[in-house]
């Protein structure tokens, strides 16, 4: 598509939701299963995301249970990501309601302040800041072999992208969440306000998923609904590249390199035993269009529509990821 045209179609053929083609044998059980089964093998590092990047400018700070463990990420005198767990070692105070003063986080029950060093039975956890995505080291949680550094996907440049990241939770584990994004055959059923014309044009070759090695990829021809008939067309590629990712990357169409990169983070269990999710999704989004640049500087005023997109999309697959979750814990799911 000439970059001059403007990105946008005219569907010809519209089909009520009702009237578009099935996808469900497409959709075998087995196949999604055994792409899961893959990701699930790939390394991680025990590293796992907690959240946005600018939730640490100036004195703002990071507070998530991860698998149980309450941690907490602020910056240091320095500048660096910091953190640790949230428990404070005097007394147990929850150190998510402290606040952190020029790089220091200062219990706000008697005072002990951390800059991120050992002190008073305080450890420090890695924890590493790739510009979009924070990310926290749990080696007793991952049980892995440790990584120096989380592996980040590849994606566009944070300074040339128009950035946002949304944050949902659910009922259910990271892989209900992963095996909900390796499913886009449900695109055009589940989210009829959003996506019509969805075709996966190519799939991992075994659908019994005996192949453990090798990169899976699901590559997607979708349009993007803007009003009424007029759409926009893109083909994108989904892959798995860690336990815990799934990565969609636009190859072709408008807006092609911009990626969505979607972390799925085990929080525990709630006060039922049931296990919580994080849904942690980093929207990068670039253009080669005069216009983007425009785009790029009203960001702050983009930000919450992009969350509102993300999260109105959020609401179904939460939902496709719960009961998914819910079956499988009753010994229900189908096969």
């Amino acid at each position: 598509m000439s970059r001059r045209r403007l990105p946008l179609s005219l569907r010809r053929r519209a089909v009520p939701w009702e009237g578009q083609r099935p996808t469900w044998r497409e959709a075998r059980p087995a196949l999604i299963a055994g792409a899961l089964k893959r990701a699930r093998t790939r390394p991680s590092g025990n590293w796992y995301v907690v959240g946005a990047s600018r939730a640490l400018r100036g004195d703002g700070k990071l507070a998530r249970t991860v698998a149980g463990q309450e941690i907490v990420v602020w910056r240091g005198p320095d500048g660096r990501p910091v953190g640790g767990p949230g428990i404070c070692p005097h007394l147990g105070a929850p150190l998510r309601d402290s606040p952190v003063r020029c790089g220091t986080l200062v219990c706000h029950w008697h005072g002990l302040a951390l800059d991120g060093n050992p002190y008073a039975g305080w450890s420090p956890l890695p924890v590493h800041d790739d510009g979009v995505l924070v990310w926290a080291r749990l080696d007793a949680v991952g049980g892995e072999e440790p990584l120096d550094a989380p592996v980040v996907p590849p994606r566009p440049e944070p300074a040339r992208a128009l950035t946002a990241v949304y944050t949902g939770v659910g009922v259910c584990e990271p892989e209900d969440v992963v095996a909900n994004r390796l499913d886009p055959w449900h695109g055009a059923w589940l989210h009829p306000y959003a996506f019509v014309d969805l075709t996966v044009v190519d799939a991992p070759g075994d659908p019994a998923g005996a192949v453990d090695d090798g990169p899976d990829a699901l590559t997607v021809d979708v349009s993007f609904k803007v009003a009424g008939r007029i759409v926009v067309p893109v083909r994108a590629v989904f892959t798995a590249p860690g336990p815990r990712t799934v990565v969609m990357r636009v190859c072709e169409g408008e807006g092609a390199g911009s990626v969505v990169e979607t972390h799925a983070t085990p929080l525990g269990a709630d006060g039922t035993g049931r296990p919580r999710t994080a849904v942690i999704e980093a929207v990068l989004a670039v253009s080669a269009r005069p216009g983007f640049a425009a785009a790029r500087r009203a960001a702050p005023l983009l930000h919450p529509l992009v969350r509102a997109t993300a999260g109105r999309l959020w609401r179904d697959d939460l939902a496709y990821a719960e009961r998914r979750w819910l079956l499988r814990s009753t010994g229900r799911f189908p096969g």
